[in-house]
């Protein structure tokens, strides 16, 4: 039987709601505490006796990264819940594939996998010391705390940097994008630990790309999302989608679009995917240029997360991309 409190494992984590500029140091509730937003998998680490490993879903993620569990259990005490990212160092730069691996690898590959491409654990706050919860202080007592802790820590266990400097947050966030770091996540040194609620604040790195729309979900007069595409060996495969259209855009993208005029390289179902987890319709359209604003996170040109619609580009043809039928 555990000594934690009721509710602390697993924690439901603290999130950050997305700000398109860094807040300035008296933005946040006593004060703005900046940090890179690393570009790998959130765990929570619990020492128990054992070490166990849990996802922002609450799910049991130990298996996956025995080696940091190994850190752990070496390194920290008993009665400790920390909150961080586990990350992948690839030639300089995070590699969230290698992450991915890990969770669908069987066994003895993913050992191998383990071996060639360790992960480390940077961590960012502490939910609870010595059995005793600490969500409730400001995180600015919290950071101190974990910082006491991270005192002669060694690899793969990191504290994650943090700043009260904005200029130098400035600096992270313009420089530290060749590292794979996505942007910043901004923390008031007061505010408690939340689980669940979107106290904190993130600024992605965003980039303006062009792609071509082949499909989209809802109908020819009513699109809901725009289904985007890039050229890939001598295909065009599938790489996103926008969020929903707002009302005045589905409205004029509708006038833009038409039925395709010949075959088409895609199916009009789509199987479940890393979007989706059902099957999804797709009406399929004469494929057009489009211009998207999306955050810079991708695993090879797939878009991890929803790109925005920003306009059709109609000086522009697929070949001008590099793909035609």
């Amino acid at each position: 039987m555990t000594r934690f409190p009721a509710g602390l494992v697993p924690p439901a984590v603290a999130l950050a709601k997305a700000v398109p500029e860094v807040p300035e140091p008296g933005g946040m509730p006593g004060g703005a505490v900046y940090e890179p937003k690393w570009d790998g998998f959130r765990l929570v680490a619990v020492k128990d006796g054992a070490v166990t490993l849990w996802s922002r879903q609450q799910r049991d993620l130990t298996e996956a990264f025995p080696d940091l569990a190994a850190a752990v259990d070496e390194q920290i005490p008993d009665g400790f819940v920390l909150d961080g990212e586990a990350i992948v160092r690839e030639d300089g730069r995070l590699d969230f594939g290698a992450l991915q691996q890990r969770l669908v690898l069987r066994h003895e590959r993913r050992a191998r996998e383990v071996a060639e491409r360790p992960a480390a654990y940077a961590a960012f706050d502490v939910l609870a010391v010595d059995y005793r919860d600490t969500r409730e202080l400001g995180f600015g007592d919290r950071r101190r705390l974990l910082e006491e802790l991270a005192v002669g820590w060694a690899s793969p266990l990191e504290l994650s940097p943090a700043t009260r400097d904005a200029a130098e947050a400035r600096r992270w966030f313009e420089t530290r994008i060749a590292e794979g770091i996505e942007g910043l996540v901004v923390k008031g040194a007061a505010q408690p630990y939340r689980g669940g609620k979107r106290d904190w604040v993130k600024v992605k790195h965003h980039d303006t790309v062009d792609v071509i729309a082949g499909a989209v979900t809802g109908t020819l007069a009513r699109p809901r999302e725009i289904v985007i595409g890039l050229p890939h060996e001598g295909g065009l495969e599938i790489v996103g989608h926008t969020s929903a259209l707002p009302k005045d855009a589905a409205a004029e993208f509708a006038g833009l679009i038409s039925p395709p005029k010949g075959s088409h390289p895609w199916p009009t179902t789509r199987a479940a995917n890393r979007w989706r987890s059902d099957p999804t319709e797709l009406t399929l359209i004469e494929p057009i240029v489009i211009e998207v604003r999306a955050d810079s996170a991708r695993d090879e040109r797939v878009f991890r997360h929803a790109a925005r619609f920003v306009r059709v580009r109609p000086e522009l043809t697929p070949a001008d991309l590099g793909w035609s039928p």
